[in-house]
């Protein structure tokens, strides 16, 4: 179905159902669900949707799941990275919240985290794929009160999302600094008012060997020089974000952390493994480069400690695999705490990219997203999605009116993309 029969779909749900949905319940949430609720039928009753089906495909990295219902009104989610052979496990949780009231996002969410195997203690592929269903509950209760999902989640802070341009210049082989600059230059013609760049090269010769994480001194001169040329390419006034992908040891990322203090970097990512906390504290307290962490790290548990001991400057989890929009909206919310900027990591397509912008306008200190340069160029990311306005302009992103999230799938381009042998939207 396209967006306009999903359009007629809500309406119908309306003049089909009974009762009466006060405005007064909603009197908080500030003028734009005020006048949301004015649009709305009074005589609606939400509590007669039901969940009938949910369906998924798979386009390279990401899951894609699509929530039905009894009233031809549905919400589309995505997953990324932990999702390679989920299809029975998306079917599972499928089965199981088949029947129910979809606008309880999170009671659904913790329904399926706590039935689980050992009560609730989850991560990687299972939160990845319950992340694409909390997501698609959102999309679809926006829809059903015809309100955008930030405004479900209390509001915006503000209109548009900035966002950096990741270069992807990881796709080519040895490059050199004069590669990176010209990355950096073209990213700036672009719009772009912040440029992240990937530093760690398993194929770099100069290496020791792919198992010991100790650089080099020619690696470290290579990481060095290679930002040195981007800084001295673009000026003081573009924010240059590094990625280690945690793949050295800590000598190494205390020793570039402290070699980029003089290129004023908006981060530097990862250069250790996330999971010792205690390594990143002693990086984050040796250098006053920014440190930052946690797109590998999931639900807001795994960020207790990185934030309570100060062992980061900056979190970036993955909206579309710590555990959904509600809960990337509390991840965020517990960094504010301790006033530290939430910065999301993002490589999904549009549709992630708009459901993170949702949380990243609900809470006070976002920082800035991700956004891969191919998303600009090439043709699959215009494929598997629709949306009928700009993706980004100037390094932002403008947040979405419409209800739900605002982006659909596009079940039609997805079909040329999908993985295969994977059962696909069956």
């Amino acid at each position: 179905m396209n967006s306009k029969n999903n359009s007629i779909g809500r309406r119908s749900f309306f003049s089909k159902s009974a009762g009466l949905l006060g405005a007064g319940v909603f009197g908080t949430f500030g003028q734009g669900l005020e006048a949301a609720v004015e649009r709305t039928p009074s005589a609606s009753n939400p509590s007669d949707l039901k969940i009938t089906d949910l369906k998924c495909g798979y386009v390279r990295g990401a899951l894609y799941v699509k929530i039905y219902t009894n009233q031809e009104v549905w919400g589309c989610g995505e997953a990324v990275d932990a999702i390679q052979g989920t299809y029975y496990l998306v079917k599972r949780m499928g089965d199981q919240i088949k029947g129910q009231n979809p606008l309880n996002p999170n009671r659904i969410a913790e329904q399926l985290r706590k039935g689980a195997f050992f009560g609730g203690a989850q991560s990687g592929v299972y939160v990845a794929v319950l992340t694409a269903i909390e997501t698609a509950l959102w999309d679809l209760t926006g829809k059903v009160f015809g309100i955008p999902v930030y405004q479900l989640l209390g509001g915006k802070f503000r209109d548009k999302i900035r966002v950096y341009c990741d270069t992807a210049l990881y796709t080519s082989t040895n490059p050199t600094p004069d590669d990176y600059a010209t990355a950096a230059r073209g990213a700036v013609d672009r719009g772009y008012n912040a440029v992240k760049f990937d530093v760690d090269d398993g194929r770099d010769p100069n290496k020791y060997d792919r198992f010991n994480w100790t650089a080099s001194p020619m690696e470290i001169d290579r990481m060095y020089n290679a930002i040195a040329a981007v800084r001295q390419e673009v000026g003081p006034n573009i924010d240059i974000c590094v990625d280690m992908h945690g793949r050295y040891d800590a000598i190494t990322g205390i020793k570039m952390a402290k070699m980029y203090e003089d290129l004023n970097l908006m981060w530097l990512e990862e250069p250790v493994p996330a999971d010792n906390i205690d390594v990143y504290k002693r990086i984050t307290q040796e250098t006053s480069t920014p440190i930052c962490a946690g797109e590998n790290i999931y639900l807001a548990y795994g960020f207790t400690r990185l934030l309570s001991e100060s062992a980061i400057d900056i979190i970036m989890p993955d909206v579309q695999k710590a555990g959904g929009l509600g809960e990337a909206q509390r991840i965020a919310n517990l960094a504010n705490l301790y006033y530290v900027p939430f910065s999301p990591h993002m490589v999904a397509s549009f549709l992630g990219a708009m459901a993170a912008c949702h949380v990243c306008a609900s809470v006070p200190n976002f920082q800035i997203m991700e956004w891969q340069i191919y998303m600009d160029t090439q043709p699959l990311w215009q494929d598997i999605v629709t949306y009928d306005g700009p993706r980004t302009e100037n390094s932002f992103i403008t947040l979405s009116e419409k209800p739900g999230i605002g982006v659909e799938i596009n079940e039609e381009g997805m079909k040329k993309h999908a993985v295969p042998g994977v059962p696909f939207f069956e």
